[in-house]
């Protein structure tokens, strides 16, 4: 019973996480879209396309007070950090302009309906962006693995009973015997002989009736020994088959026939001309490196703003002229002039899907990095320029 009792929290504990990351994903990328298209923020009706896009259930805005003030869903309008326990988990992030969060499943105030809530700040820091999702996979999975029912679908003899007791309420949470579930246990019965072991929030019995003792045990404990190994084997299984799934999407995008190309990107000298010229010159190069990219670019693939000054370009047409795309990616940058600076720098490099055998995107996006931060590091050698200072 305690190695289905770890078994079942950790994987619970890892498919949890499994989705946090995911989550805190989609609230990143609906930030970046709305700030990539600011007219959105207040037009519902878009904003619900960008929900149901990125299979989330709601989009909230909120202001530096902590209060919901647009969204996807009006109702909510006017709700905040303090309209019940579920949103005072986020107030932690009023003043944390590098917090990210996602919250465990929880009731939500307005309904009283499980949810999980991923929040972040825009990259300006001018609101933050929330969504919530309901958990309908994870929901189902804990409900089958919760204590109750895994106790309950125990083999057990005839005159012996296992218990799961909270230790501190000395309630009855699973049993072998549903009926005696929500009741308090009672070990003064002088029929039955319990055996007891604390493990973290719970005790563990088995009890046995007098009858039982005179028995040939051997096979009882041999049906509950193989009920263990099978239940940890499910258990296992269940958090294989999701991270089954992600690795086959990415290992098929590796793997395609048709040869693509993974460019990674960098801005040059952004923080010192944040620092020396302010911020109209920092977002004035930050422009001028995305209209250089879809210049260069666009007709030849996708391209993406993954942080403050990173890009990654997916080139998915005509990779086999792509010594003559980056030609024209460079002339285009060394040409660039405008109003606070004169010039403009990107670091960048290639990693092609026919150079080897790639297990994920994630294989392949570290290796351009990489490269690209190699690059990075002898341009700023060559220009002794420290980025330290």
């Amino acid at each position: 019973m305690i190695a289905v009792l770890d078994k079942n929290e950790s994987s619970e504990e890892r498919f949890v996480k499994l989705l946090k990351d995911d989550y805190i994903v989609r609230v990143k990328t609906i930030s970046y879209i709305v700030d990539a298209k600011p007219e959105v923020e207040y037009d519902i009706d878009e904003l619900q396309k960008i929900a149901s896009l990125m299979s989330v259930d709601k989009i909230h805005f909120i202001d530096e007070t902590g209060t919901i003030y647009s969204g996807s869903i009006p109702k909510y309008f006017g709700y905040s950090f303090d309209s019940g326990a579920h949103m005072a988990f986020f107030k932690q992030i009023l003043n944390n302009y590098d917090l990210t969060l996602c919250q465990d499943v929880t009731l939500n105030t307005s309904e009283a309906k499980e949810m999980m809530y991923a929040i972040t700040w825009n990259e300006s820091k001018t609101h933050r962006v929330q969504v919530g999702i309901t958990p309908k996979r994870l929901l189902k999975e804990l409900k089958q693995n919760q204590i109750s029912n895994v106790v309950s679908n125990m083999p057990v003899y005839k005159g012996m009973e296992i218990y799961v007791v909270n230790s501190k309420t000395k309630i009855i949470e699973g049993a072998t015997d549903k009926n005696k579930i929500g009741k308090k246990i009672l070990t003064s019965n002088t029929n039955y002989q319990y055996i007891t072991r604390k493990h973290g929030n719970y005790n563990v019995s088995v009890s046995k009736s007098e009858s039982m003792f005179s028995q040939n045990n051997i096979a009882a404990i041999l049906i509950v020994g193989i009920y263990l190994t099978l239940a940890s084997c499910l258990l296992v299984l269940m958090l294989s088959r999701v991270l089954k799934e992600k690795y086959e999407k990415e290992k098929y995008m590796c793997t395609s026939n048709t040869e693509w190309a993974y460019i990674s990107l960098d801005l040059n000298g952004l923080k010192q001309t944040n620092d020396l010229l302010g911020p109209s010159a920092r977002d004035e190069l930050i422009c001028a490196a995305s209209n250089c990219m879809k210049f260069a670019f666009a007709s030849y693939g996708k391209i993406y703003r993954i942080g403050g000054d990173e890009f990654v370009v997916w080139i998915q047409n005509s990779v086999s002229n792509l010594d003559s795309i980056l030609q024209e990616f460079d002339a285009t940058v060394h040409d660039w002039h405008g109003k606070y600076s004169n010039s403009i720098s990107v670091s960048y490099d290639v990693v092609k899907s026919s150079e080897k055998s790639f297990d994920s995107v994630q294989e392949i996006s570290k290796f351009a990095d990489e490269r690209m931060y190699q690059n990075k590091k002898d341009y700023y050698t060559m220009s002794c320029n420290d980025r330290r200072n």
